[in-house]
């Protein structure tokens, strides 16, 4: 999957201290927990440091395979000195670093790192000691889903047969709260009924997103025959899209947009869930990591980034010629065009995974 750019130096045996650069987001963050669990297999006596901006702190909280999580404070997210400041107090022997930006080679190498592994991408290969090459195409580059590319860093390291598994862990009182928030918001009191979560929008990339009607006719439909708990959540920034299903819908929707905030709060939601319905973003990861069954609607974004190898997903797709484009919003708007790779997936399609995946949460139903 990858070429090194050089041979691995001496660096006199496994680092003392490792730094762990993760990704930004929500579902990156998800992607890296295979290669955070290869790493600490490795280097079982180094001390392990996670570097994560503080809204997906609570995505590795708990976290067995590192010592210590820090979190990149509010004012110091653009702030390289005063970061890299904090980060030279750690004295890392070395930095895997797993994003592609500059920035954070540039970061380490401002720390003080001596040892710093990462891809030679986005500008960055002269700060980096180590640099692992990704495989180009015309074009482009080839697609790799995102977990096996972190975990390359991890094999050149000498990680033998890495686990490719993505795998979270949720806090005894996050699990206790959900159970107190889904009885007061939607009367569910037991597990008597599957709990359909959904997540109906995207802040990021609106051109991802089902249309809301479809939601809230999939939802009504899920109550009626499965005799389901529909609930959903979202950011505040997606309150719109999540009333525009509540409104459209002809059976009762619980709305947990309030948990979205609390990345601990929303894995226990998502633990708690008989299936998961939404788009490639990072809820879809977070349900595979707990092993949560999961429906995908696949629109402008390529499967082969993405794909999480995970045997209770189902994807849902629909070839257009347009898809996929990888754009955030769609290039065809205000034509008759706009938006098709996700407009002509039919709530029947839809409804049809997610009635198998609740068959099978229901046979074999997970301990809270």
């Amino acid at each position: 999957m990858t070429l090194n750019l050089h041979e691995q130096q001496n660096h006199g045996g496994p680092p003392r201290r490792l730094l762990v650069v993760m990704p930004s987001s929500l579902g990156d963050v998800v992607m890296a927990t295979p290669t955070l669990r290869a790493l600490r297999s490795h280097y079982p006596q180094s001390r392990i440091t996670a570097l994560v901006k503080r809204d997906c702190r609570g995505v590795l909280d708990p976290c067995p395979w590192v010592d210590r999580v820090v979190s990149v404070r509010p004012g110091l997210r653009d702030g390289l000195f005063e970061l890299s400041r904090r980060l030279a107090g750690g004295k890392f022997d070395a930095a895997v670093i797993l994003p592609n930006s500059f920035r954070t080679a540039l970061l380490t190498r401002m720390a003080g790192i001596e040892r710093r592994i990462g891809y030679a991408r986005d500008g960055r290969a002269t700060l980096l000691t180590d640099r692992l090459l990704a495989r180009r195409r015309v074009g482009g580059f080839v697609p790799v889903p995102t977990h096996e590319y972190y975990l390359g860093i991890a094999r050149y390291l000498g990680a033998v047969d890495p686990d490719p598994t993505l795998e979270l862990l949720t806090r005894p009182e996050d699990d206790a709260a959900t159970e107190v928030i889904l009885a007061r918001a939607g009367g569910l009191t037991d597990h008597s009924r599957p709990l359909v979560l959904m997540v109906p929008a995207d802040r990021h990339a609106p051109a991802r997103a089902w249309p809301a009607d479809r939601y809230a006719e999939l939802a009504d439909r899920c109550a009626a025959e499965l005799g389901a708990v529909v609930a959903l959540v979202g950011s505040a920034k997606e309150k719109k899209v999540i009333e525009r299903v509540i409104g459209a819908a002809q059976r009762p929707i619980v709305n947990l947009s309030h948990v979205e905030a609390d990345r601990g709060l929303l894995k226990s939601v998502i633990r708690r869930s008989a299936v998961l319905v939404g788009n490639d973003a990072g809820p879809r990861h977070v349900a595979a990591a707990l092993g949560v069954p999961v429906v995908t609607l696949f629109g402008p974004t390529d499967p082969a980034w993405t794909d999480t190898g995970y045997d209770l997903e189902r994807q849902v797709r629909i070839k257009v010629y347009c898809s996929p484009c990888q754009k955030r919003k769609c290039p065809l708007r205000q034509t008759a065009g706009e938006h098709q790779c996700l407009r002509q997936i039919s709530a029947a399609t839809v409804y049809e995974q997610v009635a198998s995946l609740v068959g099978r949460a229901a046979a074999s139903p997970r301990a809270m």
